[in-house]
């Protein structure tokens, strides 16, 4: 606000004079009188603090009349007129009489009269004068006499004007109007501290209409009441009486905005006057009749009918509320109303003596929670809906001012005790399944929330119901235990499948409390299967518990035989493990799969530790402990989970099948043929380890193979040991540890195929690394085959293997040479096709991009040959072909170079002409000629034509004489006509000489 705006001296309106008089801050001491005789009585009330049954005393004190005014009170409008009459006759009466009197002259006696008659006039104005202030305090006195100033009629406003002949229009009439409207106003507007009761702008509108105040004049009031109320609030000074004038003032402005309806912004320039927003005007608005209507709000209850919602909507638009505020506080509402019942059954929930009474009183409440809802919802259907009040609609307890939002738990607690209390009597009916559906939005309880509190519940009482029928024998006696079910599930609203899972949960149960003791006996298993059967419970499910439990028990027993170690596993041991795989009744497949994930654990572990030994011995020395162990434990685990003896001989596992060749190998290299022991060393070892029992599903394949040659490499190299000065003394290891590296293969899960690979493999490599050095030049000798195959017979590399290392090698050997000559220049078309004759794989040998550099200075040596021959099967099959490049870039290839060729041939011709080289002439016409005849050109430009004569004749003249086809296509290039050429052909001398005579003549 505008402070200096507010200090501002305030002005009454032109037609206001006496409103300064008035507009006074402090509470007015009212009198009133009905009539003269009755008896008068004082009251003082606070402004605006009257109770319905107290009306409001607008004027305070009746004024007193005085000098003309209760004579001219006294007078009606003809008596004042004649009055008046006969005062100005006499006054000039009297002065002529005196004047002609007194002086005896006439002209004097008339004087005499004008100035008694002027007096007279005087007497009379003033008379009249006082008529309207008369009428004035006539008005006042009339309306102080009233208790109601509201019983003020239109008619008694203008009988009093028409009694003392008065316009309605002049000014102290109007000003006292004005001032009384604006005492009326203050006093209806609520006193400090007090809201409004909503009857203020009907009062008002009543009275001005009584009144007959002009809306401008009636506005004009309501502004000065907000400057009045402004200057209040600069004078407070005080917070808290600064924010009650603040709010004082924003009553005002909500009721002169509906005092003068869509008149209200043109009528009232708030902003103008007082620096008010039209935003602040707004919110005025806004929150006076948000109060209004939640005041209204209060007096509708639970009970809400068609005739309350028709007069909220009528209220609602008679307050200037919006639709969306309107809808908004009528949700809080039924929220307030319904949380009286929420509060109301949770204070019985939570109380702690509660007993099964108080939990019917808790549903008693939710009960009348969702009756208001269920009246709510019928009445947002009703026909008339149209003209209810807005928000009419179910009721949910989340959003707005309730801090249920945060007290979910509490809510989930309701929605539990009313699902419990529905499913007492062991089964549910429909309508209850409608109203927990209704509790549940009502609550904001999300689906997931309420049907697992649901599903709690139900099945809770759906095992109760079950373990009535187990014990009454009920579901023994059915013929069809399933459809007995199926119906227990159909009364209490319970699906089928979360129904199968308690079956389940009840069968593990009772298969805990029988495996106790570690194993399951007869008896055991006749109770579990007859529960089965009652339960009718799936094969698969019984499966699976068991694997789990039984398997539970039976990894434990497993994982303490394993922890043992080496030592450890003796006959108590394998006691234990013989009772659980047996006693548990496990299956010899489930058995196995629990065993195998403890021993591959195991496995694992020793795996870690080799990989990070801090070298190869170190490394096999871990491998070796894994295999000590699978053969010292694990075998014999395996036995008693089988049920085997230990003494028996193990089965001889069944062999894969080899490949062609694969038996040659194994004969042929002695690392291979080392881990296929003797039948005397095979005793002295005893029996092998177990192979079931695998690493092939938990390492890669990559890493299975680098732990298999590592060990391999230990047998091949034997145990390293470092002394001091940086020597090393290699053990030799005897053929027992190639056994252990064969059990090894067997753990890893290795297959003869890739076992066979990797003892090739090794050979194969050392036998390389030797072979290089042998073979380094690429040459290969009778000396050297000779001692590639020693190498290979002390390395044990099959033969094939042999030659395809050594052909491997001569052919990188012959390939870089191969490249070498090729970017030398050194390797021609003819050598390539003897090297092809040869068997000698060109195309790996070459780039391509280096045959294509070969097919291109081939091509060139064609066209700069000097024979003039261009074979087209040649050059775009046959050499193509050899050197296996594309025969369309080819051909392109020879285009480009034919056209440069072509150009140059004769510029290469005119120059050996003028050097006097006929020979050479004519070989450059020949290469004229062929690359023509690969790109067939237009005649040939030359800007000394003897020059080109001189050509065709030293052509036409070569020996060996040229053919006619070459010497006829040779004229159309040089552009030569056959009279030119026939004449040249016939010239006895040729060129060289008559330019040789010419020289020497020049000379």
């Amino acid at each position: 606000m505008n402070p200096t705006a507010i200090n501002a001296p305030i002005s009454p309106s032109p037609r206001s004079p006496l409103l300064c008089h008035f507009l006074t801050p402090l509470p007015l001491r009212l009198s009133n009188s009905q009539s003269q005789t009755r008896r008068r009585y004082r009251a003082s009330f606070p402004r605006c603090a009257a109770t319905p049954s107290e009306q409001p005393l607008v004027v305070s004190n009746k004024k007193e009349l005085t000098g003309l005014q209760p004579i001219v009170e006294k007078m009606t409008p003809p008596v004042r007129l004649a009055t008046s009459a006969v005062v100005l006759a006499a006054s000039l009466a009297t002065g002529y009489g005196l004047g002609l009197r007194l002086m005896g002259s006439k002209n004097i006696a008339l004087g005499g009269a004008a100035v008694a008659g002027a007096a007279g006039g005087a007497l009379v104005y003033a008379l009249n004068s006082a008529v309207p202030e008369v009428a004035a305090i006539g008005l006042h006195n009339y309306v102080a006499e009233f208790e109601d100033p509201a019983s003020v009629t239109k008619e008694d406003i203008e009988k009093i004007a028409s009694r003392y002949g008065v316009n309605k229009g002049d000014e102290a009439f109007q000003a006292e109007i004005c001032d009384i409207y604006c005492r009326y106003v203050t006093s209806v507007l609520p006193a400090e501290g007090q809201s409004l009761k909503g009857d203020e702008v009907e009062k008002i509108v009543k009275f001005k209409s009584a009144l007959g105040i002009d809306d401008p004049d009636a506005a004009s009031m309501h502004m000065e009441i907000g400057r009045r109320i402004f200057r209040q609030r600069l004078e407070t000074g005080e917070r808290e009486g600064d924010a009650e004038q603040r709010r004082a003032f924003m009553r005002l402005v909500y009721v002169s905005a509906l005092v003068f309806g869509d008149a209200a912004s043109f009528l009232l320039p708030w902003k103008r006057v007082l620096k008010v927003t039209d935003a602040q005007v707004e919110i005025a608005i806004r929150e006076n009749a948000k109060q209004l209507y939640a005041e209204r709000l209060k007096l509708v209850g639970r009970d809400i009918n068609v005739e309350n919602l028709v007069d909220l909507r009528k209220a609602q638009l008679s307050f200037k509320l919006s639709d969306e505020l309107a809808e908004e506080l009528f949700r809080e509402h039924t929220r307030t109303v319904a949380i009286e019942n929420i509060t109301s059954a949770l204070g019985v929930l939570k109380n702690r003596t509660r007993a099964m009474k108080s939990m019917s009183l808790v549903v008693e409440e939710l009960e009348k929670v969702l009756e208001f809802n269920n009246l709510l919802v019928s009445l947002k259907s009703h026909s008339e809906a149209a003209n209810f009040a807005r928000g009419v609609g179910p009721i949910s307890l989340i959003g707005g001012e309730s801090d249920f939002e945060r007290r979910m738990d509490d809510l989930k607690l309701l929605y539990r005790a009313y699902v419990t209390d529905a499913l007492s009597s062991g089964r549910i009916e429909e309508n209850k399944l409608v109203a927990m559906s209704q509790l549940r939005n009502i609550l904001g309880l999300g689906t997931r929330e309420a049907e697992a509190i649901s599903v709690d519940v139900t099945s809770k009482a759906y095992r109760k119901r079950l373990a009535n029928a187990f014990s009454s024998g009920d579901l023994e006696a059915q013929d069809s235990k399933a459809k007995y079910l199926q119906k227990l599930c159909e009364e209490l609203h319970f699906d089928a499948q979360k129904a199968s899972a308690i079956h389940e949960d009840i069968y593990r149960q009772k298969l805990q409390q029988c495996v106790t003791d570690g194993e399951l006996s007869d008896d055991n298993v006749a109770a579990l299967l007859r529960l089965r059967v009652m339960l009718c419970i799936p094969q698969q499910t019984i499966e699976a518990a068991h694997a789990e439990i039984c398997g539970s028990i039976f990894e434990k027993v497993v994982r303490e035989a394993i922890s043992s170690g080496v030592d450890g596993y003796d006959a108590e041991t394998r006691k234990s493990v013989r009772k659980a795989a047996h006693g548990l009744r496990l299956s010899r497949e489930t058995a196995m799969s629990i065993a195998s994930k403890a021993v591959r654990r195991v496995f694992t572990n020793y795996i870690r530790r080799a990989r990070s030994a801090e070298n190869r011995t170190e490394s096999a020395k871990e491998l070796k402990k894994m295999i000590a162990f699978n053969k010292l434990v694990v075998t014999e685990m395996v036995a008693d989970i089988k049920g085997e003896s230990s003494d028996k001989e193990p089965e001889e596992p069944v062999q894969e099948k080899k490949e062609d060749g694969e038996d040659e190998e194994w004969g042929s290299l002695e690392s291979l043929r080392k881990t296929r022991p003797d039948k005397e060393l095979a005793e002295k070892m005893g029996k092998p380890g177990q192979t079931e029992i695998t690493l092939k599903e938990d390492l890669p394949d990559r890493d299975r193979i680098d732990l298999y040659k590592t060990y391999l490499l230990y047998c091949l190299t034997g145990e390293v040991t470092r002394i001091p000065f940086g020597a090393q003394i290699t053990t030799k290891r005897d053929d027992s540890e190639y056994l252990l590296l064969n059990q090894l293969g067997g753990i890893l899960g290795l297959t003869s195929k890739e076992i066979v690979n990797i003892h090739v493999g090794l050979a194969e490599q050392a036998f390389r690394q030797q072979a290089e050095v042998i073979l380094a030049d690429g040459q290969l000798t009778k000396a050297r085959v000779e001692q590639l195959d020693e190498l290979q017979k002390e390395v044990g590399l099959p033969q094939p293997q042999a030659e395809k290392v050594i052909k491997n090698i001569t052919t990188t050997k012959m390939a870089n040479a191969i490249e070498t000559a090729v970017n030398q220049g050194r390797l021609n078309i003819k050598q390539i096709r003897e090297l092809k004759e040869a068997n000698v794989s060109l195309d790996s040998m070459i780039a391509v991009s280096l045959r294509e550099k070969l097919f291109k200075k081939t091509v060139n040596d064609i066209f700069s040959s000097g024979t003039g021959e261009f074979d087209e099967t040649e050059v775009y099959e046959t050499i193509p072909s050899d050197l296996s490049i594309d025969v369309e870039k080819a051909k392109g290839v020879v285009h480009d170079l034919a056209q440069s060729r072509l150009s140059n041939s004769l510029i290469q011709a005119v120059a050996l002409l003028r050097q006097r080289n006929a020979k050479g002439v004519v070989s450059s016409l020949n290469d004229l000629l062929a690359c023509d005849k690969a790109v067939p050109a237009e005649p040939l430009a030359w800007e000394v034509s003897e020059e080109l004569s001189d050509l065709y004749s030293i052509y036409s003249k070569s020996d060996p004489k040229p053919a006619p086809e070459k010497l006829s296509r040779l004229q159309y290039l040089l552009g030569i006509d056959d009279s030119t050429a026939t004449a040249l052909s016939e010239m006895e001398d040729g060129a060289f000489s008559s330019a040789a005579e010419e020289g020497n003549f020049v000379f």
